[in-house]
């Protein structure tokens, strides 16, 4: 059988990694798992090119979430509700369109020992923000959440998905963060490096910090928070069991190789830092 990941740009991602060394340790000799550049009017003509009797599901990365949902012929309601799918597995002679990103960010934290904060702060409005609310959801946060975005006028997609969670949400500029760090958790879903300059305001802070960000690590604010003795979250453990759940998803094995992917992705990674410091 075969799987892939799908994105543009998409030649970084670790989805590869992860899921061959799960296909290895199964045992699953005749899984195959490929990488595909691919963007949103592209991936309809890519979905009516594939043997259903050969593919069994896709990993996709931005900026085909929400296309992805328009083409499948099921889409789970935690996918509906946070308004975007990451991942399609067959389905007869279509796709069915899930979410794992929150299951990868709930255990990420849970793993950490950060679960059902307080009040959480969440640092951008995009897709991952909207993934990271029904992860607070599921952990049982029921404290105040606040938004804080660069332009709070694209901000209409996040709050929808929190209205559709039932998640109250407050946001405001993130110009004016230093109002709204009296929080247990800050989630940043800022691009890499964009959190950096929040170091300092994090860092005399009480929150601890996940950062989405997984390459290179830890980033300054990460830094800054573990110097403080706040708990650190990086994006990988994110990566990593957003991957566990494709994997079941995909093969249908429940018992997935969590230890033999969580090493081959760490591997990776510092093959990747020792080559860019070369």
């Amino acid at each position: 059988m075969r799987a892939a990941v799908l994105g543009s740009p998409v030649a970084h991602s670790l989805s590869p990694v992860l899921h061959s060394a799960a296909y290895t340790a199964l045992g699953l000799g005749d899984w195959s798992y490929g990488l595909f550049e691919c963007d949103e009017k592209g991936l309809a003509p890519f979905l009516e090119g594939l043997d259903p009797a050969e593919w069994a599901g896709l990993s996709l990365t931005m900026p085909l979430k929400r296309r992805a949902m328009e083409l499948a012929v099921e889409v789970t309601d935690l996918a509906t509700a946070v308004g975007g799918a990451n991942t399609l597995v067959r389905q007869g002679a279509g796709w069915a369109a899930h979410n794992t990103d929150v299951e990868g960010i709930a255990t990420a934290l849970t793993e950490a020992g950060v679960a059902a904060p307080g009040s959480t702060v969440v640092l951008g409005a995009g897709a991952t923000a909207a993934s990271a609310l029904a992860a607070l959801r599921e952990l049982g946060s029921a404290g105040r959440v606040t938004v804080l975005a660069r332009d709070t006028g694209r901000t209409g997609e996040v709050v929808a998905a929190a209205e559709r969670l039932d998640l109250p949400v407050e946001v405001a500029p993130l110009a004016e963060i230093d109002r709204h760090l009296d929080a247990d958790l800050v989630v940043s879903t800022l691009p890499s490096g964009a959190a950096d300059a929040h170091a300092e305001r994090l860092a005399a802070s009480r929150a601890d910090l996940f950062d989405v960000v997984y390459a290179p690590w830890p980033t300054t604010a990460a830094e800054a928070v573990a110097a403080r003795g706040g708990r650190v979250v990086g994006g990988f453990p994110m990566l990593l069991h957003q991957a566990v759940a494709q994997v079941r998803l995909m093969t249908g094995v429940e018992d997935v190789p969590v230890a033999a992917m969580r090493a081959a992705g760490e591997a990776e990674l510092e093959r990747r830092s020792a080559q860019a410091g070369a």
